[in-house]
């Protein structure tokens, strides 16, 4: 049996936002656009797992049950492609578990849903300072576009 054997691909639940926050805390600490925020990290979990028509967040279990990593998925309306396109957002594997394939079945699974929503397009944003981000998702075939990520706080 192999260590991704032992593994556990799954919706997350309510009793899961405590190690989810875990993962945000350690994929924050890279992103220099977020800063951990446990209050507004559980109500954000709490709406997504709460809203399986539009949203999703997939987890990877260990074998005693503790979330080791994580991603996020939520359905937009997209003009472009006439359909739902999914937003894929809070990636993120413990260290332990990276380069083994378990992100690369933890995106597929995400994916996988929003095809399900009727979804043509999925598309993500990456911090331009994480060079092994960057690296991973064209490895897996993302493409890069032309267009800018801009926000403003209301």
């Amino acid at each position: 049996m192999t260590e991704m054997d032992s593994l556990q691909f799954d919706n997350a639940k309510l009793t899961d936002i405590p190690a989810l926050i875990e993962l945000l805390n350690e994929l924050f600490s890279i992103e220099k656009d977020f800063k951990p925020d446990a209050d507004k990290q559980f109500r954000g979990l709490k709406m997504l797992i709460e809203s399986p028509a539009t949203g999703t967040i997939k987890v990877v279990r260990d074998s005693q049950g503790q979330a080791v990593g994580m991603v996020s998925a939520q359905l937009v309306i997209s003009t472009a492609q006439g359909a739902p396109s999914a937003w894929v957002e809070d990636m993120i594997i413990s260290q332990a578990y990276r380069a083994s394939g378990v992100g690369k079945k933890l995106l597929a699974e995400a994916i996988a849903w929003a095809k399900s929503k009727g979804a043509t397009r999925a598309q993500l944003l990456v911090d331009i300072a994480n060079e092994p981000a960057l690296g991973y998702y064209a490895h897996l075939g993302w493409q890069t576009t032309q267009l800018q990520a801009r926000k403003i706080l209301i």
